[in-house]
């Protein structure tokens, strides 16, 4: 493989983490003018649209019809879990709790994964693997008692079980996901489009169903595009030019501390202590984790 290909899976790769930075703060500011439901709403809509434009103009929209009931039925299990459950309980938990913390938190989804592997797909957690644990919880700990060790006592309680739950919920999603050997746009754009039918029924059965003008329109559009459609396309183009995923999948780990910036500099978070520490915990323990295969 040539290094200018190399060169252009980090580019990629980069660009996605950029924008997946960014969208802490989107979420924040969003959810200042419109509820979780609402704003999952449009988000899921613009993210289908996002990628049917992109199988369309790839010419893939054929694929779409592979699979057949069966596929849409397992399209619908997986839009249950993601986009609806797991957005609508991590929109949730953000607009419980500070971005700083809500962030880092969802983000033990990597190690929510490994555990759950081991009864859904018969992994086993090697010994070293349950250190890596103990260390992110530590961090969990941190960040959730903003720093007050020793009071034992969460700020949020909800905030931070709903933050914590959602990356279970996105943990189910990718393994049964696995499971689905259809292209991977294809599968992420039907899912949204049955996200986006589940919301509907919410927000209609719950009374809050509205269109958003201004700035909430602008919000649901930025979060459709940059956190759920056009940047999950970008990030499988760089898997797909990387010599090897690990190559970029660690970039990854970037994208929270850009993160706690821009809703430092954007949202107007004032930045606590116990959220860069915890974080700090939180990624040294899922490298670990993956370093342990």
């Amino acid at each position: 493989m040539h290094t200018s290909q190399q060169t252009r899976a980090y580019a990629f790769a980069l660009t996605a983490v950029l924008f997946w930075s960014t969208v802490a703060t989107a979420f924040k500011l969003t959810l200042r003018v419109l509820a979780p439901a609402q704003m999952l709403l449009g988000a899921s809509l613009v993210a289908a649209l996002c990628l049917l434009a992109l199988l369309a103009a790839s010419g893939r929209l054929h694929l779409l019809r592979r699979g057949g009931v069966r596929g849409l039925l397992r399209s619908a299990l997986l839009g249950l879990l993601n986009p609806f459950l797991y957005y609508l309980v991590l929109f949730k938990a953000y607009s419980l709790l500070p971005g700083q913390e809500a962030q880092p938190l969802n983000f033990t989804w990597a190690i929510a994964l490994a555990i759950l592997s081991v009864p859904l797909l018969g992994q086993r957690i090697r010994p070293l693997g349950f250190v890596a644990i103990l260390v992110i919880f530590a961090g969990v700990y941190i960040i959730s008692t903003r720093g007050d060790l020793l009071s034992g006592r969460f700020t949020d309680p909800l905030g931070v079980s709903l933050a914590l739950g959602s990356s279970v919920v996105w943990a189910l999603f990718f393994i049964y996901s696995l499971r689905d050997e259809r292209d991977e746009v294809v599968k992420l754009c039907l899912s949204f489009s049955w996200g986006f039918v589940f919301t509907l029924i919410y927000v209609t059965a719950t009374g809050q169903l509205s269109w958003p003008t201004g700035p909430a329109l602008w919000g649901t559009v930025y979060i459709g595009l940059f956190e759920m459609g056009l940047t999950f396309a970008i990030w499988l183009k760089a898997l797909k030019l990387s010599r090897t995923t690990a190559q970029v999948s660690n970039l990854i780990f970037l994208a929270p501390f850009v993160s706690l910036v821009l809703l430092n500099l954007v949202a107007g978070e004032r930045i606590y202590p116990s959220s860069i520490v915890g974080l700090a915990f939180i990624v040294t323990g899922i490298v670990m984790q993956r370093r342990l295969g």
